[in-house]
C-alpha cells in the first residue's frame, strides 16, 4: 500500500515542541514508545540515540509513514496487543474538541477528533498507559490550552500518575503544554500491600 501523505497529520508547533522535550528527557538506556506517531518524525528522531524505539498509530497511512523512517511499528489503537515494558512513552494525542457534525470520517480524523471537549482519547489513554510503562519510567504528552487543563491532569491522577508541565510554547491561537508524567509510587507501595 502506498501511503496517502494527506491522511497523515503532518508536523506542526505541536510536534516541534514534543520533538524538543523527548530529545532533552531520552537516555541512551531507554526503551521508547511512541503511541500515534503520525509522521514519524519523533520516533525516527530517537532511533540511534536511546536502545529501543516502537511506535504505534491506528492509521495505516501513518504506520507507512513511521516505518519508512526505519522505526519498528504497530498499526493498532493506542497501546492495544503491546506487551513490552517501557521507560518513555510518548503521546500527542488527538485533543480538538469535535461535535458528530464535525467528523469528516477519514484516517486522519484519528490524529485531531478528541471528542466533545477533546479529552475523550486521553482519558482512554491515562487509563491504559500504566500497563506499558516502566515502575521508573515517564510519560510526555502533549497538551493544548484548546483542552481544559485541570481535567486533563485529572485523568492522570485518576490513574495513579502524577502530571507536570515541562515545556510551554504559544501560538496564534492556542497555548501548547507537555507533560512529564510519572506514577505515583506511594499509591504503587499502598497497591502492593494489599
Amino acid at each position: 500500500m502506498k501511503p496517502d501523505f494527506s491522511q497523515v497529520y503532518q508536523p506542526e508547533a505541536d510536534t516541534d515542541l514534543l520533538l524538543k522535550t523527548a530529545m532533552k528527557e531520552a537516555g541512551p538506556t531507554d526503551r521508547v514508545l511512541e503511541v500515534g506517531a503520525g509522521s514519524g518524525i519523533i520516533a525516527g528522531a530517537l532511533m540511534g540515540s536511546v536502545s529501543l524505539v516502537v511506535a504505534t498509530d491506528i492509521n495505516p497511512h501513518a504506520a507507512i509513514c513511521t516505518k519508512q523512517r526505519g522505526v519498528e511499528v504497530v498499526r493498532t489503537d493506542l497501546m492495544a496487543g503491546i506487551c513490552g515494558i517501557f521507560d518513555l512513552v510518548i503521546f500527542n494525542p488527538p485533543y480538538l474538541p469535535t461535535t458528530p457534525k464535525e467528523r469528516i470520517d477519514d484516517w486522519l480524523e484519528y490524529a485531531l477528533d478528541g471528542g466533545a471537549d477533546g479529552t475523550n482519547v486521553i482519558r482512554r489513554f491515562a487509563g491504559m498507559v500504566s500497563e506499558v510503562m516502566a515502575p521508573s519510567g515517564r510519560l510526555l504528552v502533549l497538551v493544548s490550552s484548546l483542552n481544559p487543563l485541570h481535567r486533563v491532569q485529572e485523568a492522570f491522577t485518576e490513574n495513579h500518575l502524577i502530571p507536570f508541565i515541562v515545556a510551554t510554547a504559544r501560538t496564534e491561537d492556542e497555548t501548547l503544554y507537555v507533560l512529564r508524567i510519572t506514577h505515583d509510587l506511594h499509591c504503587m507501595r499502598c497497591e502492593k500491600k494489599d
